[in-house]
C-alpha cells in the first residue's frame, strides 16, 4: 500500500541574497537601501528573514592572488515557484542598487517539515 508524503505537498525554495553591508568606500549602506529591498522582497513573497546583526564575511581570491574580503548580509524568502528571469532581473537592479559587480543569489529546493 503507498501512502502519500505530505512532504511532497510542502516543497518550496529557499532563495538567499547575499548583500554588502559596507560600500567599496566602507562606508555602510544603511536603511536607504536596505528598507527598499526589505520591502519589495516581503512584498512579492509575503515575507522575509533578513539576517543583519552579526554580518557573515566572505572571502575570495582575486585574478592576482589576493584575498578580498566583504562583510554580507543575508536575506532570504521561501517561495513555492522559482522564476529565473525575475531572479536575473532583480539581481541586476540589486547589483545597481548596491553598486556591485555580482550579487550572489541562490536557491536551494527545501521541504517544509
Amino acid at each position: 500500500m503507498l501512502i502519500s508524503s505530505p512532504v511532497s505537498e510542502t516543497r518550496r525554495y529557499l532563495i538567499q541574497i547575499l548583500l554588502p553591508v559596507y560600500d567599496k568606500d566602507g562606508q555602510p549602506f544603511g536603511e536607504t537601501v536596505f528598507a527598499p529591498t526589505r520591502a519589495e522582497l516581503t512584498d512579492r513573497f509575503g515575507g522575509l528573514t533578513a539576517h543583519l546583526r552579526a554580518p557573515a564575511r566572505g572571502l575570495w581570491k582575486t585574478g592576482d592572488g589576493t584575498v578580498e574580503r566583504d562583510d554580507i548580509a543575508i536575506l532570504e524568502v521561501m517561495s513555492e515557484g522559482l522564476d529565473e528571469a525575475w531572479w536575473r532581473e532583480y539581481r541586476a537592479r540589486l547589483e545597481a542598487r548596491f553598486r556591485q559587480d555580482v550579487v550572489v543569489v541562490r536557491a536551494t529546493a527545501i521541504a517544509v517539515l
